[in-house]
């Protein structure tokens, strides 16, 4: 447990599990690589009275297999082989009734979406086993994990047969914030300024696995060369293994994904239907599925309730993926310390800080000091029309007490100065905001920025600051 960063509120449901006085079916999904396993490993301990791990890509017939030796290294007594899943539940449940039971026998299924084959009977069995025995138990702790989100959700958290209203612990692993991230690295002994915490969170996210293949003696810029440019870099290759694991049809996956990393304020479903090599009838579920494992998000635009929802890429991996590699034939080993003060990295390290502050929505209420206050968060896109300039806010904080923040957020390596030509844009913006929307609210502008903005004649636009370090509280 001393090695687990964050992840209080997930260890605390995991808690309650084991002292509660029924049996309980705990379920953990999230992100391939997010630390699903690593979370339930730890809080037990490495105890388990049963643990399998599902593969990828296998039969149902070499599943079962694998299932039978497993069970076999656990169980004292002789056990035949199995013809199939319900079988094998009811080997399993012969081997744990064995156990003593003035304590929680605890089960760890890893990775069960990889266990569910084609043809197989195994969430039908899986019921069965649940229902028929484990629940009546009041003893038992079935803890299921898997990557592939959209499964989970769909056969498990969402099953509207047997276990409909079964699971007692339902856990989605978020990636982590940049406070995690900062504890994280400093328990692995890298203690980078924040500056530079901020340009390893574009690129890598929120994903703990990624930080770990970080080397401490070496600097961002070397690490991100070792790990996305090197000859056999490890990064380089985690896309196609990402998606794969993550998405029965991962093609599809993939050229939605690409769409939405050419598009800077995000698509509409119709856009991206409409921009997609083959047509298929399946790009509405794909992107539900992409949601769920926290690759795209969804937003609002201002004005709007449904119709014309932005989709917008969020996962930072995939976006520098797409912006450095997969077009990338240079074979440069030192690619990102050759072109570390190109305009091509400085125009992703700005676009990239606007998906920062947009994933730490709490972290800017806080700063602005309206935790309590009721919020809606959305973007707005005017197009030009004639004899008129278009406009795009990609952050509008709508509060409850009839103010409006439109944010503009700013990566630099200094105080950030306003000048006269983008004080007069931002005021003409602000103008045609309030003409096409009709609010009659308040409209103020707030900059969120790495070290705050400079002091001048220009500043007076400023409403409300917002800077770097606000960002990383927990």
């Amino acid at each position: 447990m001393d090695k687990l960063i964050g992840r209080k509120r997930e260890c605390e449901e995991l808690r309650r599990c084991m002292e509660s006085d029924r049996s309980e079916l705990v379920i953990v999904y999230g992100r391939r690589r997010i630390g699903k396993t690593f979370l339930i490993e730890e809080f037990f301990n490495q105890k388990f009275d049963f643990k399998y791990v599902g593969a990828h890509g296998m039969t149902s017939r070499r599943q079962l297999d694998n299932f039978y030796l497993t069970l076999k290294e656990y169980a004292s007594g002789p056990i035949k082989k199995f013809k199939n899943w319900d079988e094998a539940f009811y080997a399993l449940r012969k081997y744990i009734e064995t156990l003593p039971t003035d304590r929680k026998r605890v089960i760890f299924i890893d990775e069960m979406p990889w266990m569910d084959s084609r043809r197989s009977i195994f969430v039908s069995a899986l019921e069965n086993f649940w229902n028929g025995w484990a629940m009546a138990q009041r003893n038992i702790v079935l803890v299921a994990t898997g990557s592939a989100t959209s499964w989970m959700k769909n056969k498990i958290v969402g099953n509207k047969g047997g276990l409909h209203g079964r699971i007692t612990c339902n856990l989605h692993l978020s990636p982590f914030t940049l406070y995690e991230t900062e504890q994280y690295l400093a328990a692995r002994g890298i203690e980078w300024d924040r500056y530079q915490l901020t340009q390893a969170y574009m690129a890598l996210g929120g994903v703990p696995f990624y930080y770990s293949l970080l080397d401490s003696r070496l600097s961002l810029a070397q690490n991100l060369d070792r790990l996305f440019f090197s000859k056999g870099a490890l990064l380089r290759v985690e896309f196609d293994n990402l998606y794969t694991a993550l998405f029965d049809q991962s093609e599809l996956y993939v050229e939605i994904v690409k769409a939405l990393s050419e598009s800077e304020g995000g698509l509409t479903s119709q856009s991206i239907i409409s921009s997609l090599p083959t047509k298929t009838s399946n790009v509405g579920k794909a992107l539900k599925n992409l949601e769920a494992s926290d690759i795209v998000e969804r937003w609002l635009q201002y004005g709007h309730k449904r119709r014309g929802t932005i989709y917008r890429l969020t996962d930072f991996y995939s976006l520098f993926y797409f912006k450095f590699l997969h077009a990338n034939l240079s074979h440069d080993e030192d690619w990102w310390t050759n072109n570390i003060n190109s305009g091509s990295l400085s125009d992703w390290q700005g676009k990239s800080f606007e998906l920062v502050c947009m994933k730490h929505p709490r972290q800017i209420k806080q700063a602005l000091g309206i935790r309590g206050v009721e919020t809606t968060m959305s973007t707005w896109h005017e197009k030009a029309k004639k004899g008129v300039k278009g406009a795009q806010i990609d952050l509008i904080i709508e509060r409850g007490d009839r103010l409006i923040h439109l944010c503009e957020m700013k990566f630099c390596v200094d105080t950030y100065s306003i000048l006269k030509d983008y004080e007069k844009r931002l005021r003409e913006r602000a103008a045609l905001f309030k003409e096409v929307t009709k609010t009659r609210k308040t409209v103020v502008h707030t900059f969120v920025t790495t070290y705050g903005v400079t002091n001048g004649r220009n500043k007076s636009i400023v409403h409300s600051e917002i800077t770097l370090d606000d960002l990383f509280v927990p």
